[in-house]
């Protein structure tokens, strides 16, 4: 995994990053802290891991804090920014990286509560402590982002609404975000190999990742695709504030 963010250059900086004691956001945290940032790992119920992470960036000379929340829960998301105003001060980068809506066992209207409504609910709470020139980062992938113009899976389509719709509620938020300084934008990735999305539409739809990864040439792992979202929290925002990483020729834009 190749940090595209220079050492040193986020000294004295804050990043939080949601939902990761795993995966994407365990490996985009890697990145902010070897890059000198402070790191805020978030997780629901990964402690273990979390701690495990921070402790590995604590060993490497880093500053790092755990913070469990349930994004979900509005009062849980203002006690994890309470607790990083406490211990850092003011949040330069947010990123906006958890994400579900497969998971078994779940309320119907479960996707569209964590991809929306808990996306804006976080961003409002961190909005007290986000100053000038600071950045907030949404993390989805083409198959919602396109979700408009180009069909996916069945087992995605759920998902796919909900997280759009996350991104339009963000999205309408741009003019104030400017207003006050702060930066937005939207990552848009394809498939990610590794990823537990990945696995699920794997187990659900046999050869489906197989079949992607043909269409599309490549497919960015893990850490190649954290390293595109950490670039993304510092390098110019491209137009239309969307960043995209791997193939889109699959995908009709919208008119």
């Amino acid at each position: 995994m190749t940090n595209p963010i220079a050492p040193g250059s986020l000294a004295g900086r804050t990043a939080v990053v949601t939902g990761s004691s795993r995966g994407i956001g365990a490996d985009t945290v890697r990145l902010f802290a070897a890059a000198g940032a402070n790191v805020v790992i978030n997780f629901r119920n990964k402690e273990a891991r979390a701690v495990k992470l921070a402790d590995e960036i604590r060993a490497a000379g880093g500053r790092a804090i755990t913070v469990g929340a349930d994004l979900t829960d509005r009062a849980s998301v203002d006690g994890l920014m309470d607790q990083v105003a406490a211990e850092f001060g003011a949040i330069d980068i947010l990123v906006l990286n958890a994400s579900g809506g497969m998971e078994s066992g779940m309320a119907a209207d479960y996707a569209m509560t964590l991809n929306r409504d808990a996306q804006v609910g976080v961003l409002d709470s961190a909005l007290p402590h986000l100053g000038a020139g600071s950045r907030v980062v949404f993390v989805t992938s083409h198959q919602a982002h396109f979700i408009r113009t180009t069909e996916t899976m069945p087992e995605y389509v759920p998902v796919a609404l909900s997280k759009r719709a996350g991104e339009d509620a963000l999205r309408a938020r741009i003019p104030e975000l400017t207003a006050a300084g702060i930066d937005f934008v939207v990552v848009s990735g394809d498939m990610i190999e590794g990823t537990i999305t990945a696995t699920l539409l794997e187990r659900a739809n046999p050869g489906a990742i197989s079949s992607r990864k043909e269409s599309a040439g490549k497919l960015y792992n893990v850490g190649e695709f954290a390293a595109e979202v950490a670039a993304a929290a510092v390098e110019p925002i491209p137009a239309d504030n969307t960043r995209y990483v791997g193939d889109t020729s699959d995908f009709a834009p919208e008119a």
